[in-house]
């Protein structure tokens, strides 16, 4: 039976994003069949996309680390899904069978169920940069009640669950973003940084008595851990979701932690996250919702770098 999928026979732009026909898949022991409702894009797809992030995919592939939809069939040896259950999950970005396609085969013990308050739309946007959020917030960082927070890029897509996971757990939290994505961090609640026209460190420490952050969240990378380091108390937390450059040094001068984040697959994270979705704490940021044909706009929002929340592909 044939159906939908983008894919990819070679690496580059936006333009080698292709909706194509091939034959629906069918799932092997230990694994369901879902139909994607709808799916996230992340920054890393478009990454993936141009050759950088996995290099050695093996094309053709079909990109995407969102899903949120409904169970079509299950493998053999699969117990506690049932077809017609309503799921959300990100899959493996290397398996070649991303979310931008009517049908994904995935594992099932990496699959939850869907926040029971939340559409497809709103559901897809968060599992991989939810998850990453919430490993370095909840997990890595343990943010706890009266701490305060620096999230850099808090206003992108795993900076405004960062934000809101660090409000709901009880902390201050001060978020940089650009002039025109101010109010929005407002709105999640916190303190909004214009990296354009403050010196991030001198608001921290403002903010701060002198004393530094407790925590940071490095969404940004390049130099900025460092800066961050001078931002952060000593023995404060920082954690990162990309390479740090520089000299280390004031880093360990002040006694601090460094954590390196890079998403697991797993049901666990998620079924932690749900509750605070669906009691209406913490909310997914969509900012456009787009149909699975106009992929290559989503790609083009993502080559930007300057995008707010999450664009989401809606397949229903």
């Amino acid at each position: 039976m044939a159906t939908r999928a983008v894919v990819i026979e070679e690496f580059g732009g936006p333009e080698v994003l292709n909706l194509s026909e091939v034959e629906r898949p069918a799932p092997g022991p230990g694994q369901v069949l879902v139909r994607v409702m709808a799916s996230g894009t992340n920054p890393v797809e478009a990454k993936i996309r141009q050759g950088k992030a996995i290099p050695d995919l093996p094309l053709p592939a079909v990109l995407g680390g969102d899903v949120s939809g409904v169970v079509e069939a299950l493998g053999a040896g699969v117990t506690g899904l049932s077809p017609g259950d309503e799921v959300y999950y990100t899959p493996e970005l290397n398996s070649r069978a991303g979310s931008y396609a009517d049908y994904n085969v995935v594992a099932a013990d990496i699959v939850a169920p869907k926040p029971r308050n939340l559409s497809h739309v709103e559901a897809a946007a968060i599992p991989l940069a939810g998850g990453t959020a919430w490993e370095a917030i909840v997990r890595r960082l343990a943010v706890r009640p009266g701490e305060t927070v620096l999230v850099h890029a808090g206003a992108g897509g795993v900076g405004s669950f960062a934000v809101q996971f660090a409000v709901a757990a009880g902390a201050r939290v001060l978020a940089t973003a650009g002039t025109d994505h101010q109010q929005l961090l407002t709105d999640l609640g916190a303190t909004a940084v214009d990296y354009r026209t403050q010196d991030v460190v001198d608001v921290a420490l403002d903010h701060t008595n002198g004393a530094g952050v407790d925590a940071v969240l490095d969404l940004v990378g390049g130099e900025n851990v460092v800066a961050s380091a001078t931002a952060t108390r000593p023995f404060g937390r920082i954690a990162t979701v990309l390479a740090p450059a520089g000299e280390l040094t004031p880093l360990y001068h002040r006694n601090q932690q460094l954590h390196g984040i890079m998403l697991t697959r797993e049901r666990r994270r998620l079924e932690e996250m749900t509750p605070l979705f669906e009691r209406g704490q913490v909310r997914p940021v969509v900012t456009e919702v787009l149909p699975l044909e106009e992929v290559r706009k989503a790609h083009e929002r993502l080559d930007s770098g300057h995008g707010t929340g999450k664009t989401v592909l809606d397949l229903a």
